[in-house]
């Protein structure tokens, strides 16, 4: 117990006093930058609207109600009609749709990409700071090569939309399986 005491002690008592240091930094000073007349800038989001004040009903409700049951032994049809025909041949590329696949595509050049998309980088938006998120559907065929590109969302940008569609041609991927088919994506 006595050395429990002792050392604390006489840390206190014999370690150097600790004393304050000054810790000043300078701010650097921020500068506007002025944006070219065909970068358009987002208006601000509307603000949003006070929610309704809520009114109560004033209609008396039965406790006793009940749904009548539904058996379909009482359904009046008798047969139901047949399942529709697929008379025309859909191209999977007219539209973005999802495709059954076990094994996804995978990306073969996917440094070739890379370099490719800071190259198209709109050097306006970039001098700027502006980033964008551009979503692209790609038709991918069973060679696993680009037929068909098209913007989804789009970022806003129209320059951000051109750039990912010149680069979307250049994808390479590994073709989709789905069971042990070669599929259309």
């Amino acid at each position: 117990m006595i050395l429990g005491t002792a050392v604390p002690a006489g840390t206190f008592v014999f370690w150097p006093e600790l004393t304050t240091e000054d810790f000043s930094f300078t701010a650097e000073e921020l500068t506007a930058i002025e944006f070219p007349p065909e970068i358009g800038i987002p208006p601000p989001p509307a603000g949003m609207s006070r929610p309704a004040t809520p009114i109560m009903a004033t209609a008396d409700i039965d406790n006793e109600i009940t749904i009548a049951p539904t058996i379909s032994e009482t359904n009046s049809v008798e047969a139901p009609p047949p399942p529709p025909t697929l008379t025309e041949v859909v191209d999977l590329a007219a539209a973005p749709t999802f495709t059954p696949f076990t094994v996804a595509p995978d990306i073969i050049n996917r440094d070739e990409v890379i370099a490719a998309l800071k190259k198209a980088y709109p050097p306006l938006l970039k001098e700027a700071g502006i980033g964008g998120e551009v979503r692209v559907f790609l038709f991918i065929d069973e060679t696993g090569s680009v037929q068909t590109t098209r913007i989804g969302p789009s970022s806003g940008h129209q320059q951000f939309d051109d750039a990912a569609l010149a680069v979307a041609s250049l994808y390479q991927f590994s073709p989709a399986l789905n069971r042990d088919e070669i599929v259309a994506v």
